[in-house]
């Protein structure tokens, strides 16, 4: 398999929906907590990375072997299988290597972390796969902006901190004479979901976006997604109202003490996320606008990754 191949059959481009929230918990545990271990952050880098490819590719496969329809819609040029004639034997060798990849740097972190990582990080792993595998996958189904949003925009923030920090900030997950005992730190918890809103929000408006624009070729292919159910001009509602509501995290930013002309910097990006998704709306096309939703979310995010990593290194220069 060539490395165009692989390129497009792992969609490389679309790990920002991945890469993006962890840079955004690292630089949380920085600002919040002043901490960051490196040899943790090396293996959920490996992990993650590992493992986003691997779903990506497991997706493409799946769509490869359920498809009904394919011809019409360019099918032949979307589907990576089809586009480089790849043999399916060096498909599945492809997801395999990436999967055992993610669960040894996994399981690396686990041991040198605790028992809440091996929690989450196979629930992760479970939700990842069933996404894509099973009687009926999670992409199937209208709960894939739920599941993508939470796990991808808010697990992989809590994972990507609580890796740098002591147990007691965040949660333990501890194991005593066969007893599993969870503590949490509720008022942490659910200021890091706040903070989270426009990475949970704007990695399912990335699958909102997908689906909108694959609603006829779902529906011929009998995938049940959320846009197939609500219907075509409440998919679109629902894609800009959630635009907004992922601005909301900006008073969260406010009473942690980030800058206010950092958070009104982060605020001024409202005007083009709304301009463009203004355009997608009026056009949903997965060849000319869908690219619109994945541009929102990389603006959006980094604008405040932006304003972490400057409030950082004002307060804390040594780590700079």
């Amino acid at each position: 398999m060539g490395i165009r191949a692989f390129i497009k059959l792992v969609e490389i481009p679309t790990k920002v929906a991945s890469m993006i929230p962890f840079l955004f918990g690292t630089l949380y545990a920085l600002f919040r907590f002043q901490q960051f271990d490196g040899y943790h952050f090396a293996l959920m880098l490996v992990s993650l990375l590992s493992f986003d490819m691997a779903t990506t590719a497991l997706n493409n496969y799946y769509d490869y072997k359920k498809a009904i329809k394919k011809h019409g819609f360019g099918y032949e040029e979307h589907n990576a299988i089809v586009r480089y004639n790849m043999k399916e034997p060096a498909v599945v060798s492809v997801i395999l290597v990436l999967i055992l990849t993610a669960v040894g740097a996994g399981v690396l972190l686990f041991l040198s972390t605790g028992w809440l990582i091996l929690l989450l990080g196979g629930m992760s792993f479970a939700v990842g796969i069933l996404y894509s595998f099973g009687p009926i996958p999670i992409s199937r189904m209208p709960l894939g902006e739920l599941f993508s949003g939470l796990f991808m925009g808010f697990v992989i923030i809590f994972i990507s901190t609580w890796i740098h920090v002591a147990d007691s900030h965040l949660a333990v997950l501890a194991l005593h004479g066969g007893v599993l005992s969870l503590q949490v730190n509720l008022p942490e918890v659910l200021l890091l979901l706040v903070v989270s809103m426009p990475a949970i929000l704007g990695i399912a408006n990335i699958m909102l976006a997908n689906n909108i624009c694959d609603m006829e070729e779902d529906l011929e292919n009998k995938r049940y997604t959320l846009p197939v159910y609500i219907g075509f001009r409440p998919s679109l509602k629902l894609f800009r109202l959630l635009y907004f509501l992922a601005y909301l995290d900006l008073a969260a930013l406010l009473l942690m003490k980030v800058h206010p002309v950092l958070i009104m910097l982060v605020l001024i990006t409202l005007a083009p996320v709304y301009k463009k998704s203004a355009i997608f709306t009026a056009d949903p096309s997965k060849k000319r606008t869908f690219v619109i939703a994945v541009q929102n979310f990389v603006f959006m995010n980094v604008a405040r990754i932006v304003a972490l990593a400057v409030t950082v290194a004002w307060t804390s220069p040594t780590l700079f």
